[in-house]
């Protein structure tokens, strides 16, 4: 009886030590330690975009951190799902990561009546990066408007004539989209593209008329090659604080704004998943990092792995009523 006592208590003993190691993110875990080998970032759109953009951002820096070199891959298509079902399919030991907008997780599964993986089991969330904004903005050659409200009137008195471009179906720019269309009632020719950087070429080329950008044609707004019209966040961007929001502009709650993050394969170690975290957090509160998202107008957002994937269920919630109610497909 004595023994079976003794037996219990240091079961108890073992169990205490296992979960507090667990809660160390310096612990090293059963595989060995961690890195052991260079860490490759697949990137779910092409070159150029935002999420491309914020995985290169990350990169240097992180490598420096783990001693590893930290390699990006670009595997863009089906808004996500394809680098996002590669990266699931990987071993589950850190050395690979999803660099995505939220939507893989929280938009893909409503738009999608079968996808190749699970994304709230296949995928761990590790790291949020930058909420991202979307700039409402047009070709001023075609658009011959200079505010919100000039551009929705010149949308009436058009109506299907005028054309818009995104980085795919069901991508947040086209989500954003699609809510102007339904609180302004409204209606333009939605084109996808395989990534924003395409779409934004177009923009600029006069074959789509506007688009709501993630911030990678700021630099043509300030250089007078686009027109910038509204945010379409909850608040102004601190980039573009005379800018007003589509809030402001009489459509009560606009928010279009998505998280983009790291993800690692379900069942990566959590002191993995924690030490991960803790390195790009620090990253993101640098002054390298913050003035690179300053460029895209994004904004750094360090959290922890429980508060991105909560942040993921609530994005899931609102996305998901949109899509419903627009009747959006995926690719």
């Amino acid at each position: 009886m004595k023994n079976h006592r003794m037996l219990q208590r240091a079961r108890r003993t073992l169990l205490a030590a296992a979960v507090a190691a667990l809660a160390l993110p310096g612990v090293a875990f059963a595989q060995g330690s961690f890195p052991s080998k260079p860490i490759r970032v697949v990137v779910s759109f092409p070159p150029g975009g935002a999420a491309d953009q914020i995985a290169r951002a990350v990169s240097e820096p992180l490598s420096q951190a783990l001693g590893q070199p930290v390699v990006v891959e670009n595997r863009a298509g089906a808004n996500g799902n394809i680098a996002g079902e590669f990266v699931s399919k990987q071993p589950a030991d850190g050395h690979t990561l999803l660099m995505s907008s939220g939507g893989t997780v929280s938009i893909n599964p409503h738009l999608y009546q079968k996808m190749a993986f699970d994304p709230t089991k296949d995928l761990v969330p590790v790291a949020a990066a930058a909420r991202v904004l979307v700039f409402l903005e047009v070709n001023p050659a075609k658009v011959p408007v200079n505010t919100a409200k000039e551009f929705v009137d010149h949308l009436r008195k058009n109506p299907g004539k005028l054309t818009f471009g995104s980085p795919g179906n069901g991508s947040s720019p086209h989500l954003a989209a699609e809510m102007m269309k339904a609180q302004a009632n409204v209606f333009a020719t939605h084109i996808p593209y395989r990534g924003a950087a395409p779409a934004m070429q177009d923009l600029l080329g006069g074959q789509i008329d506007f688009m709501f950008d993630p911030g990678i044609g700021l630099q043509h707004v300030k250089a007078g090659k686009l027109k910038l019209l509204a945010v379409g966040s909850p608040k102004r961007s601190p980039q573009f604080p005379d800018v007003p929001t589509l809030d402001e502009m009489g459509m009560k709650g606009f928010d279009a704004d998505t998280w983009f993050g790291f993800y690692a394969p379900g069942g990566t170690p959590q002191p993995v998943v924690a030490r991960l975290n803790t390195e790009i957090n620090k990253v993101l509160r640098s002054a390298g990092f913050i003035e690179r998202m300053n460029a895209i107008g994004a904004i750094p957002a360090p959290m922890s792995p429980q508060d991105f994937a909560a942040r993921g269920q609530i994005d899931s919630i609102r996305f998901g009523a949109l899509i419903r109610a627009r009747n959006i497909k995926g690719d």
